[in-house]
């Protein structure tokens, strides 16, 4: 599998080879589903809470007589039948949402992802990311140099002047070779790993 190289200008400059087995995998959209779900599951904080019938503001007076008012029967205004009752099934703070995925499946559906991502031409490589100062203006033009507009950085290891630097992009968004999320593959148009991310992806995943 041959990985296009870009240079500084965004033009294509030559080809990297790169594993099959990581690049040039057959697209699973079921797996990559199940990843990006459980990814988004998995950060939730789960901070959440509603009341049972017992913890809202009530009285336990009977609103009206048991029989006679041609009305359903009713004991107290705490019911989740009320408006301003309590919930019969109320979500708490410790609920749990953490979906397990399997080392090979998420290992499988990473692939998959870059193979697709590769296939549609969004997944490009580079010698290497600098910046010389911690400077956003600086960054923003380099990124705009390379023709890009929504685009996500991987590098084998994040050098403080970058992710100074790129932090305030709202489109931009740097990441080191063992942070790579698949959701984040998946939200920028545009996928840059320099070589050495590159070497690091397929020593840790093939």
């Amino acid at each position: 599998m041959e990985l296009k190289v870009i240079d500084t200008k965004g033009r294509v400059s030559g080809s990297l080879t790169v594993s099959d087995a990581l690049f040039a995998r057959e697209y699973n959209e079921a797996l990559v589903h199940q990843l990006v779900n459980a990814f988004l599951a998995n950060a939730r904080s789960g901070n959440r809470a509603q009341k049972t019938r017992a913890e809202v503001k009530h009285s336990t007076k009977k609103p009206w007589r048991q029989k006679g008012t041609g009305r359903a029967r009713s004991g107290m205004t705490s019911s989740p039948l009320w408006r301003k009752g309590g919930r019969a099934f109320p979500n708490k703070p410790d609920e749990n949402f953490t979906q397990k995925v399997n080392r090979k499946m998420y290992r499988a559906g990473m692939a998959t992802i870059l193979s697709q991502l590769a296939r549609d031409e969004r997944l490009f490589a580079i010698d290497a990311l600098n910046a010389n100062t911690p400077k956003t203006k600086e960054f923003a033009e380099q990124v705009k140099s390379l023709g890009l507009e929504q685009v996500l950085f991987v590098t084998k290891q994040l050098d403080e002047n970058i992710y100074l630097a790129s932090r305030n992009l709202p489109n931009v968004l740097v990441l080191e070779a063992q942070q790579v999320d698949p959701y984040s593959l998946l939200r920028y148009k545009k996928v840059i790993m320099t070589k050495d991310a590159v070497a690091q992806l397929e020593e840790q995943w093939v």
